[in-house]
């Protein structure tokens, strides 16, 4: 009982309420186990194992921990890492996978995706019942062998599409990485990368791994970072090694190296890390977010690190945002199954139906001479499931076998459309999934990702206004002496000097380290804002080029001047401002302060009514129409004692024990005022090309676009202005609430604001940060969020993690029940692309792990537009069709056996050869599905973009529903009472030979086969929008096979011993003038109905698509159906514009924050990192050489 002493000694040191816990479970235990005594033994040294750490480590353990972790239970201990040593535990390999399969799983898998679909089961159930002996009217084997076939088929293309899945996988996996082996570097692939191992990753490159920075090429180990594939925010990110480790920068060093790393057990909180570093004989270092290096992110500015990995392969946080590849399917697919088992619910009652009326005809008839009394002796079950085979074919077999096919070659148009491949990058459209083909028809809501899937991860300098002119940058062949600005600057124009303050303001109002590489000057900086501003000042002829810890240099047209950097003071999203004071050459004291206007303005020496200040808030105005991110500059001179008043202050609030951080942001007011403003700049974050006209189509399409990303939500805001996602006149209702109740109280005033139009779509803007989105999405404001969204025509969702896209996704796909599409192209975009119904990844700069995870791939994000208004209408229409088409060419056919039961006693008897029913739908009525499904289409591609709302059809599934399957069923139904009971009334008196001569029931059977073929043929040639060659061959060679067929049948027996009954069936047929002449009169008399409701539906019931169709056809301009539709999207935008003043209810910090927004304040800075931007700048003299190798 020794275990138990310690386990509860153990206890004494916890807290009451944790020693109750525990104590309650191990009595649950005891409880559960009974009598047990080895389990609760194995018990008790379970317990005394979890507990038996040095007593300190528990506090350490609770200091690291962070709540519950997705995939870290609360029983799971932290992971202990041996650095350079064997790990005495295996830890899950680094080889990382996204397929739907591999080699054990695909089978069971595979056969489950199968038979989820009815009509397998169905089919699966009928071959079975043929094993039964004199049961089956079709033999054995005509149901079986046509299932495997389409498994098979099936299960070949599943196994092409995972395969591009795997061997995309394999390009990840198979990336290089250099690792420290017996003291030197490795090369080796990212698959065989081992937790503990130290790994060396330059710059520019990926980060395999998670791993704990070690050391780094920069001063005191700071190495900067892009999260962008994970977290979408474009600045770069600063992490540093412990000062302890930053040693580490050569091999031998590392060789010698031991130490345990002790971290949390893998979780899939990005921002949160918690971890210990111990050395042997050196004090514990801890390890937080500021050491993490993170798979998916990429180092930059920073020639290399050192570090060691501490979760690998589908435990890296990065994965663990991640889904497992999920078994998607079609909308259509589930409309089909439901089809499929009502179809069968109407086949168990015509089986029932015929076997009751077969009991009843045996009873009333008792005629010895055909031999009745071995029939007597079956009994209503054998009858039953004699008619359940012989009816079996009212769903086709073939269906799924021709949609598969089908599909798989709809996939490869996409991967052909040379209007989908982007040159620059060498990268075409791919299909990597045939089954959603259709969907991409059905859109209702685009989830998109802003970085790298809406823009370029660009930031350039475009123009600026200074004192009330506005410039712009000089083009790529002008040159500087012939720009506006430089002939200002040196004319002696009266705003020379601020043109020159101005500039010199752009040069050093920063956080910019410039390195010098022959004659040029390359700029890295945490902030692509700043680039992009230091840029734009060298294009004037001012350049940064040299930083030391205490000094920058200006090289200005040519003349080199030194400013003392006396203070930075950072920009934080609370004060939106930065601000430097630096020592002019001519030793006078200036600060420069750079933000947003609604700070600026009111810290400007005469506030509003200030020189420059009205014309500068106009041209802020028309920036922001532009869609360009803006800052204000403004500058300030400090008397000399002032200053050194201001810097003891500093220094003292910079020391505080308490609120440190609020008396430094207060003493930064006191020196951050009496500005004289200088101007402003206007930022270009370059979209792709054709973002905005493909976000203004696919909204004319009824498509509503949300976009979801990790960055900032000024940023967010900005970029959805400039891709006309919103407009100036649209209002904002911003959720950025810190609480539940804040977020519960204004999620209400809002619904209270739309009042009836909840739940309409209105012409507003809804805006989100991921707090807010946390609280927003709990189970008791679920619905109310969603009633809001839904309300918007615009929803912009920021600072959002991974696990919360793919939890919005999910959200509207399920409450809603639209399809629902995601777009991204980065890791952490992998989430919503997998619960989205569609998923498309954009080949981009950010790796291929959103490629990987999606169906769709495109290069940029404007072939979304073909990608769903051409091919997804196209594929929906044919889909949609090919489906309908297949159910009505077998209810024809095969009914028959229910008209043809009548004259046969209910026996069972079939009217046509076996065989001849086993080829029907796979080689007399295959063409023309595939010529439908291939070739059909409703318009051109030109019309199709043209007139967006051309897609609203399929979105709304207006071809393929309830309605129009029972249409076409009953369509059917009434082709086959014609195609069979009218060749009966020819051959009713025996007038089908001169001759007199009577050739049985199954020259009937051939005759109603043929002008069956030949109907259902010219019905696919009725429903076909476009007629190509392709058309005319399926139509009269389904024909042409099905006569050359029988020609060539009639006459093989006795030389091959099958098709007996058949023999001299050609001649009999052939040559009966009344076979002709019904092979002209019937298919008609059939199909007129048909034409004439066609005919009718064009011309005065006319949809849109058709008339676009027409005017196409007729080459002119398509009718006023198209200005004016029917589907309206602005009906409640109307309704508004009489109570937008219902939104002007805000809040003097809202309407500040909706003021900087309409005015394109935006700009992207790490905050509330471990090493601030002015620590990094003082850490830097850029005069020395960076060390290029470890």
């Amino acid at each position: 009982m020794v275990p138990w002493a310690r386990l509860f000694r153990r206890l004494h040191y916890e807290d009451l309420g944790e020693a109750e816990t525990i104590t309650g479970r191990i009595y649950r235990t005891i409880l559960t186990i009974g009598s047990n005594l080895s389990k609760c033994w194995s018990f008790s040294r379970r317990s005394f194992r979890h507990y038996q750490q040095p007593f300190p480590s528990l506090y350490e353990d609770e200091a690291t921990t962070s709540g519950i972790t997705d995939g870290a239970t609360s029983d799971q201990q932290n992971r202990v890492i041996f650095v350079n040593r064997p790990q005495p535990q295996k830890f899950v390999s680094n080889r990382i996978s996204t397929a739907k399969y591999s080699v054990p799983s695909f089978v069971p898998l595979f056969l489950f995706e199968q038979f989820r679909r009815y009509s397998n089961c169905f089919f699966l159930l009928i071959a079975l019942l043929q094993q039964i002996p004199d049961v089956s009217p079709t033999g054995r084997w005509t149901t079986l062998t046509p299932l495997i076939l389409i498994l098979s088929v099936s299960a070949i293309k599943e196994i092409v599409e995972d395969f591009k899945r795997h061997r995309a996988d394999d390009e990840t996996n198979r990336r290089l990485v250099e690792v420290l082996r017996e003291r030197r570097w490795v090369a080796i692939r990212w698959e065989h990368l081992q937790i503990g191992d130290i790994c060396k990753v330059l710059n520019n490159q990926f980060f395999p791994a998670d791993l704990v920075l070690l050391a780094s090429s920069e001063p005191q180990g700071i190495s900067f970072i892009e999260t962008s594939n994970l977290d979408g925010e474009t600045n770069l990110k600063i992490r540093q090694a412990q000062p302890d480790t930053a040693r580490l920068d050569a091999a031998p060093a590392l060789a010698d190296f031991r130490a345990t790393v002790q971290c949390e057990p893998p979780n899939r909180h990005l921002y949160e890390f918690n971890g210990l570093l111990k050395e042997a004989n050196v004090k514990t270092l801890p390890l937080g977010l500021d050491q993490m290096l993170l798979r998916g992110a990429m180092l930059r500015n920073t020639a290399w690190v050192h570090g060691v990995v501490v979760y690998t392969g589908h435990e890296t946080k990065l994965m663990k945002n991640s889904t497992k590849a999920p078994l998607k399917r079609s909308s259509i697919d589930r409309q089909t199954n439901t089809h499929i088992l009502m179809l069968f619910i109407i086949l168990l009652a015509l089986s029932l139906l015929s076997a009751g009326f077969n009991e009843f005809w045996m009873r009333n008839h008792n005629d010895w001479y055909i031999g009745l009394e071995e029939a007597q002796n079956a009994h209503f079950g054998f009858n039953f499931l004699t008619f359940l085979i012989l009816y079996n074919n009212l769903i086709p077999i073939s269906l799924q076998v021709t949609a598969e096919i089908v599909r798989f070659f709809q996939a490869k148009f996409i991967s052909m459309d040379s209007e989908m491949y982007d040159p620059a990058s060498d990268t075409a459209a791919m299909a990597r999934t045939s089954n959603l083909n259709e969907e991409l028809g059905m859109v209702r809501y685009v989830f998109s990702d802003k970085t790298g899937t809406l823009t370029q991860n660009v930031m350039v300098f475009h123009k600026c206004t200074i004192a009330e002119v506005i410039y712009s940058r000089p083009g790529p062949t002008e040159r500087l002496e012939d720009t506006p600005l430089y002939q200002n600057l040196t004319r002696e124009h009266p705003t020379a000097p601020v043109i020159r303050e101005f500039l010199i303001m752009l040069a050093i109002c920063h956080t910019v380290i410039p390195e010098t590489k022959g004659d040029t000057v390359d700029y890295h900086a945490a902030s692509p804002d700043e680039r992009a501003l230091v840029t734009g000042a060298a294009a004037f002829g001012f350049s940064f080029c040299t930083r030391t810890p205490s000094h920058v240099h200006v090289r200005a047209l040519g003349d080199t001047l030194r400013y003392q950097l006396l203070h930075v003071l950072d920009f934080t999203s609370a004060r939106k401002r930065m601000s430097v004071i630096v020592r002019t050459p001519e030793g006078t004291i200036k600060l420069y302060c750079k933000g947003a206007d609604s700070v600026i303005y009111s810290r400007l020496s005469g506030g509003d009514s200030a020189p420059f200040a009205a014309a500068t808030l106009a041209h802020l105005e028309h920036f922001a129409a532009e869609g360009l991110r803006t800052l204000v500059f403004a500058v300030a001179d400090i008397p000399e004692q002032v200053y050194q008043d201001w810097s003891n202050t500093y220094h003292k609030a910079s020391i505080a024990i308490q609120d440190r951080e609020q008396k430094i942001e207060e003493a930064a007011d006191l020196v951050e005022n009496n500005l004289r403003l200088l101007g402003a700049t206007a930022i270009e974050d370059k979209l792709q090309d054709g973002v905005p006209e493909t976000i203004a189509a696919l909204l004319k399409a009824n498509i509503n676009v949300w976009v979801l990303t990790g960055d900032k939500q000024e940023t967010a805001i900005n970029i959805a202005h400039s891709a006309r996602l919103i407009h100036t006149a649209m209002p904002l209702l911003i959720l950025n609430e810190d609480s539940l109740d804040g977020t519960r109280e204004s999620m209400s005033r809002h619904a209270i604001d739309f009042g009836d139009n909840l739940r309409k779509q209105n012409d507003v803007a809804l805006v989100i940060d991921g707090k807010s989105l946390k609280y927003a999405m709990g189970c008791d404001l679920k619905k109310d969020f969603l009633d809001l969204c839904i309300s918007c025509k615009v929803v912009v969702c920021c600072r959002v993690s991974p696990i919360q896209k793919a939890e919005v996704v999910e959200l509207v796909s399920g409450a809603t029940g639209a399809v629902t599409l995601a777009i991204g192209d980065g890791a952490n975009d992998v989430a919503m692309i997998q619960r989205a119904s569609v998923g498309v990844g954009i080949s981009g700069v950010e790796g291929l792990q959103a490629v990987c995870a999606s169906d769709y791939s495109i290069a940029q994000f404007r072939f979304l537009l073909r990608l769903l208004l051409v091919h997804g209408a196209w594929n929906y229409s044919r889909i949609s069709k090919l489906i309908l088409y297949s159910f009505y060419k077998n209810i024809c056919l095969y009914v028959i056996e229910l008209w043809f039961a009548i004259y046969s006693a209910w026996s069972g008897q079939i009217l046509f050869e076996r065989w001849t029913i086993g080829f029907y739908n796979v080689i007399f009525t295959a063409l023309p599905p595939f010529a439908i499904g291939l070739f059909d289409k409703l318009c051109s591609p030109e019309i199709m973009l043209r007139h967006p709302i051309l897609y609203i059809p399929s979105q709304q599934g207006l071809l393929f529903n309830v309605r129009v399957f029972w249409v076409w069923a009953v369509n059917a139904l009434l082709h086959s009472v014609l195609l069979f009971w009218l060749p009966v009334a020819l051959a009713d008196h025996h007038v089908l030979w001169s001759s007199g001569k009577d050739g049985g029931y199954l020259v009937l059977g051939n005759l109603v086969y043929t002008y069956v073929v030949l109907t259902v043929c010219l019905k696919a040639g009725l429903a076909t929008h476009s007629w190509t060659w392709v058309t005319h061959v399926s139509i009269w060679g389904s024909l042409a096979l099905w006569l050359l067929f029988l020609l060539i049948y009639s006459n093989i027996y006795p030389t091959i011993l099958i098709g007996a009954v058949m023999l001299g069936m050609d001649r009999m047929v052939f040559g009966s003038l009344v076979f002709w002449f019904g092979l002209i009169l019937i298919p008609i008399a059939t199909l007129i109905p048909d034409l004439v409701v066609t005919v009718v539906r064009n011309s005065a019931f006319k949809s849109a698509t058709e008339a676009v169709r027409e005017s196409e056809l007729k080459q002119r301009a398509p009718p006023a159906l198209l200005a004016q539709p029917r589907h309206s999207l602005t009906e409640t935008a109307r309704l508004l514009q009489n109570v937008r003043s219902v939104f002007t209810r805000r809040s003097t910090s809202r309407a500040a924050v909706e003021l900087e927004l309409s005015h394109g304040f935006a700009f992207s800075q790490e905050e509330g990192g471990s090493v601030s931007q002015a620590d990094v700048v003082r850490v830097y003299d850029t005069r020395q050489p960076r060390p290029e190798h470890s």
